[in-house]
């Protein structure tokens, strides 16, 4: 698969090698795109050496209370951190976060600008009491 910008290499997330011993890569383009959008929304800022910037941290956020505030930030930081660093590979349609319980689910309606595919994603984690 060739890379859309010259010298990137799109790598398959989580990391792994491919029976050959080389860097695996994704399967297809667009589950590239939402694995982008997963590192994006689980890495926090200061973790990437080379891009501390990089990330919204979610993960972060997760430790306080669940509660339709905590929702609301969670969803701001995305759409910001989404429209930031990945504006040039989707448009994002839609970012929803909602608290249920002790459940922070975050849904993800975007298109993906190479191949204009409507995807969607969704993420869920535990949030604790």
């Amino acid at each position: 698969m060739s890379s859309p910008t010259p010298g990137r290499v799109d790598v398959a997330f989580p990391f792994r090698f491919d029976e050959r011993g080389r860097t695996a890569a994704p399967a297809d383009y667009d589950r590239h795109v939402r694995d982008l959008l997963e590192q994006l929304l689980f890495t926090a800022p200061g973790e990437r050496v080379n891009r501390p910037d990089f990330g919204c941290g979610l993960n972060q956020l997760l430790f306080g209370p669940n509660s339709p505030e905590l929702a609301a930030t969670v969803e701001y930081t995305a759409r910001a951190a989404v429209q930031r660093w990945l504006g040039d590979v989707l448009d994002l349609v839609e970012l929803r976060a909602t608290a249920v319980e002790s459940v922070l689910t975050v849904e993800v309606r975007y298109v993906v600008r190479r191949t204009r595919q409507a995807a969607e994603a969704r993420f869920a984690r535990e949030v604790p009491r």
